[in-house]
């Protein structure tokens, strides 16, 4: 006995999207011209369409039709979780790979977020963070020496939270960032495989201990075609 005619209308839709036919965000055919196509009655396709929806790879926008659902990762800048955090939640198992690891006298941006003297240094870390070999961040870290005289290149391919909590053993309470929309340089376009004239979200943040003190400033380059930000305010 074969499967019900929905689920049959459902698999055809869903490889009608995974063949490109139907792109993210692109509203899919209305119920009538879905009904003709497969020649199932309205209830069927409503039903098919139905399973789609709970399975979240269609969404239903009242008075708007029914849309093929981005699949985007939504970041919330408001719950400070690091990248390999966000992506084990979804079941991915991200890889970070160093591509500069230094010690470094920092400039006077880099030094004033830190709360550094003239004379202390920092290590600077840029890191593509990949899920399947493509790149969704490509992240540069500073982070001063006095704090982790033992970081090394080994530890940054690995979860620098991680790290930081059960290693060094030190409490992380709160993050500060500014989201800023760009145009990538060549380098950055190139490292998160991308051309130029597509925008990006860059994140420039800095972090602080339970004790208050500053142990790192970071800017996060976010893939546009990966990720999503998504605010919620609520009227008092």
């Amino acid at each position: 006995m074969g499967a019900p005619l929905y689920k049959q209308i459902a698999q055809q839709i869903k490889e009608e999207i995974s063949s490109g036919k139907w792109n993210e965000g692109e509203a899919i055919p209305t119920e009538l011209h879905l009904s003709e196509l497969y020649k199932a009655s309205r209830v069927t396709v409503r039903q098919a369409i139905k399973q789609l929806v709970d399975e979240g790879l269609l969404e239903k926008i009242q008075g708007s039709g029914t849309y093929v659902k981005e699949q985007k990762i939504e970041h919330n800048i408001f719950e400070l979780v690091s990248f390999t955090e966000e992506m084990r939640r979804l079941d991915k198992e991200p890889v970070n790979k160093v591509l500069y690891f230094q010690l470094i006298q920092p400039d006077d941006h880099v030094r004033r977020m830190l709360r550094l003297g003239e004379d202390d240094q920092v290590f600077y870390i840029r890191r593509q963070r990949l899920v399947d070999d493509i790149p969704y961040v490509l992240e540069d870290t500073y982070l001063p020496v006095s704090l982790f005289p033992n970081l090394s290149y080994q530890i940054m391919t690995g979860s620098k939270y991680d790290y930081i909590e059960k290693e060094v053993g030190t409490k992380i309470k709160e993050s500060f960032q500014e989201v800023i929309p760009i145009l990538p340089d060549e380098e950055i376009a190139e490292a998160l495989k991308i051309t130029r004239d597509k925008p990006i979200l860059k994140i420039q943040s800095y972090s602080l201990f339970q004790n208050g003190t500053v142990f790192e400033y970071s800017e996060n380059h976010f893939r546009s075609e990966e990720y999503k930000f998504t605010l919620r305010a609520s009227r008092p």
